[in-house]
């Protein structure tokens, strides 16, 4: 991999874990997520079903929803997706739908993981896109912060 993807990656994926802050501030599991078209920003998410009473308030969707209603096309071909956690069936389904090129994930999800850790949806022979998958961005970062939330709550 380039090493200015690589770069772009942490910048992105810093960024992510900010608006992860957002939603453990709010008491929500602290994920955060964004979608970039040709290095611009054109859709932020963080975690939200708890205070916005929807299942399907996952950062992901919510940064999917922004992307789209920004581009007026619910088809995201091009674009990258950043997320800190490794996405669920869902959220990778979604992304799957939009037709993202890329996502970009932090932490491995070993218990639900979408994208290679349970279920691989984003590059199912079986489905009708595919995306690359990059994971572990800043993996300890986003690991930790997930880990202290789920601590304090104990």
């Amino acid at each position: 991999m380039p090493e200015s993807y690589v770069s772009l990656d942490e910048q992105f994926m810093q960024r992510a874990l900010e608006l992860a802050r957002y939603a453990e501030a709010a008491g929500e599991v602290p994920v955060g997520a964004l979608v970039v078209w040709h290095d611009e920003i054109i859709g932020e998410g963080w975690n939200q079903p708890i205070v916005s009473h929807d299942p399907t308030a996952h950062a992901e969707i919510v940064a999917l929803r922004a992307a789209a209603a920004h581009m007026k096309n619910y088809r995201l071909p091009d674009a990258i997706f950043y997320v800190t956690l490794e996405p669920c069936a869902m959220c990778a389904g979604a992304m799957v739908q939009a037709r993202i090129a890329r996502v970009v994930y932090g932490a491995a999800d070993p218990k639900s993981g979408a994208a290679g850790s349970v279920f691989n949806l984003l590059a199912s022979a079986a489905l009708n896109h595919r995306a690359q998958i990059t994971g572990g961005v800043l993996a300890e970062e986003c690991g930790g912060m997930l880990r202290k939330f789920f601590e304090s709550r104990r």
